[in-house]
């Protein structure tokens, strides 16, 4: 693969050289996963450490015991409805965080891209207010049925190579699959967050 982003800022590159720089890669389950969770929650708890956060979560395919996953550790961090989203974001921002997209009630950030591509740990943070959580329900259901955690799994390995330079067809590829196990888990687990 040539260097394609060798001397630019990661603001400066285009979506096609980032998704280049940055493919899909899954591995093989890692126990470890849980304690980079545990650096990054005491460090975000920490950074965050006033009323406004109400839960600081692992979601994501790393938070699936057993199963093949991007070695990225996805964290959702809810805040109360009264917060200012911007202001939490803001604090993240100033301590290397960097935000990847912004809405009204989501902000997302990630931290471990460099211009030479991932660093060793890599954490992608989900901003929300309480409520907006249906990953949460997604990976306890995942975790409550292995059987539905290994078609997952499946859908992940045979998207990888399909899309590995295409971040969001790749994500866009499993939404039906996480829809309907989300729709399954709120039924079965009621109002559990």
């Amino acid at each position: 693969m040539e260097n394609i982003g060798m001397g630019k800022d990661l603001s400066e590159m285009t979506l096609e050289e980032l998704w280049e720089l940055f493919p899909i890669f899954l591995v093989a389950h890692d126990d470890r996963w849980k304690d980079s969770f545990k650096e990054i929650e005491e460090t975000l708890t920490g950074l965050l450490s006033y009323p406004p956060v109400v839960r600081i979560s692992h979601i994501g395919s790393t938070a699936i015991q057993g199963i093949w996953a991007k070695n990225i550790i996805d964290v959702m961090i809810e805040i109360s409805q009264s917060a200012d989203m911007k202001d939490i974001a803001q604090i993240l921002e100033k301590n290397g965080f960097i935000v990847m997209s912004a809405e009204t009630n989501r902000v997302s950030l990630n931290k471990g891209y460099t211009e030479n591509g991932f660093a060793d740990k890599v954490f992608h943070i989900h901003l929300r207010y309480t409520g907006d959580n249906d990953e949460l329900y997604f990976r306890d259901y995942l975790n409550e049925h292995s059987d539905v955690a290994k078609e997952y799994e499946t859908l992940k390995l045979r998207l990888w190579k399909q899309y590995e330079h295409n971040r969001d067809a790749y994500t866009d590829a499993k939404t039906d699959f996480i829809s309907k196990w989300t729709a399954a888990a709120r039924k079965e687990y009621g109002y559990r967050y």
